[in-house]
Parts: C-alpha cells; sequence; structure tokens
C-alpha cells in the first residue's frame, strides 16, 4: 500500500474567546492516497475550513500531526512551511484572489518563478494549463476582463502549475451560479485527475460532492461516519 499523500493523525486545535477556549478541531483523523479526490462537508463553523488551514501548512495544529509524503510537517518553522507550501501543496479558494495588475498567464507563471522555475519554461507550463482549461483565448487578458468561472479556472490553473502533492479548495465553486459552478468543477476534477494530485475539497454542495472519490463529513470538529 503506497504512503499517503497528506495525513493528518489526531489533530487538534483551539482558539481562544476572551479567556475562553473554543475547540475547533477534536482528535481528527484523515489520509488521502495520491490521486485520492475526497470532498469534505459539513455545516458552516464545523471546522473545514481551520482543517484546511492546518492541512496546508497554514498554521500548525495544537495537537496531533500534519505528514506529507510520510514527513511530519506541522510543527516545522515558519520557512520550511512556506518552502513546502510552495513545492507541494495546491491552494483554491471561494474567491480566486488572482493579481489584477498581471495577465492569466503572468498569473500562473508567478508561483512557478517563486519557486525557481526558468522564466520560458514557467510560460510553456501556464500556457499549457490554460489551454487545457479552455481559456487559449483568455492568456493576455487580464482578470478585470474575465467571467468569473473563467477567473476562478485561473486560479485553479496556478494552484496546479508547481506540480502539488496535494491540492486544497475551500468552496471552490461557492461564489459562481450553478451552470458555471458546474463547468468550474468539471476543470477542477480533469486537471486533478491529469495531474495525479491527492485533492481535498470543502464543499456545500453535496452534488458535486458525490462525483468524488469518497466524501468526509466533519461535525463539531471530528470526522463522523457518512
Amino acid at each position: 500500500m503506497s504512503e499517503p499523500a497528506i495525513e493528518l493523525r489526531h489533530v487538534v486545535r483551539t482558539y481562544r474567546r476572551g479567556a475562553s477556549p473554543v475547540p475547533v478541531l477534536k482528535d481528527v483523523d484523515l489520509a488521502l492516497a495520491p490521486g485520492e479526490m475526497v470532498a469534505l462537508l459539513g455545516p458552516s463553523g464545523s471546522g473545514k475550513s481551520t482543517l484546511l488551514h492546518l492541512a496546508g501548512l497554514l498554521e500548525p495544529p495544537d495537537g496531533g500531526e500534519v505528514l506529507l509524503g510520510g514527513e511530519a510537517c506541522g510543527h516545522l518553522d515558519d520557512g520550511r512551511r512556506s518552502a513546502l507550501r510552495r513545492s507541494s501543496l495546491g491552494f483554491v479558494y471561494q474567491f480566486h484572489h488572482l493579481l489584477p495588475e498581471f495577465s492569466a498567464l503572468e498569473n500562473v507563471m508567478i508561483p512557478q518563478r517563486l519557486a525557481g522555475t526558468a522564466k520560458a519554461e514557467a510560460r510553456d507550463r501556464a500556457e499549457t494549463l490554460l489551454r487545457s482549461l479552455g481559456l487559449g483565448e483568455r492568456l493576455d487578458h487580464r482578470p478585470a476582463r474575465m467571467s468569473g468561472g473563467e477567473q476562478q479556472r485561473v486560479a485553479i490553473a496556478r494552484a496546479i502549475a508547481n506540480r502539488p502533492r496535494v491540492l486544497l479548495a475551500d468552496e471552490p465553486t461557492g461564489n459562481l451560479d450553478h451552470s458555471t459552478a458546474e463547468t468550474v468543477f468539471e476543470a477542477l476534477v480533469a486537471l486533478a485527475r491529469d495531474s495525479g494530485v491527492a485533492a481535498l475539497v470543502a464543499t456545500h454542495n453535496v452534488e458535486l460532492a458525490r462525483r468524488m472519490d469518497r466524501i468526509v463529513t466533519l461535525e463539531d470538529g471530528r470526522i463522523v461516519p457518512v
């Protein structure tokens, strides 16, 4: 059996409201195999975004561990966690967060250049990804000239550009109408499958969730049986 692409072992996260502790994640165990797509369901406030933040090494757990390819990473220093985010993790959010002053092509090149990829190689990779997502006519367009669905597809290409081990998506279609959400979701799945990346996708859309390999549900900070 292959090593999980990412694994959360007995992860705990607690915030504070004044002097009072607020438990958000309570002994969460979750593992994704390489290439597996997992939907993360749960009501608002159940801890989905916090789980993604910990899986994405954006903050450390208060207890337990986050492992990438078997390597314990959750408690590394900020510099090492930042390096791992660049090399091994891709992120897609509900809002695309594209840089408005740059074209679609440049937005997808930027993370590659920050990771040390040569300019010509980064350009070729960005163009290939954007064309595969049906954005060949939008390469030189800035975000303001693109629709919401087009901007989110650029964000997906940007997330995959550095060939991450794991893709984390937080309500990637939550800000889109039904038809556009379908298009973006299909693009996300197709690109993730083609890339062989493990993907954890938080969503409220049960219909879309059912198209993934597996569904896990988070309630009151715990993974519960489906």
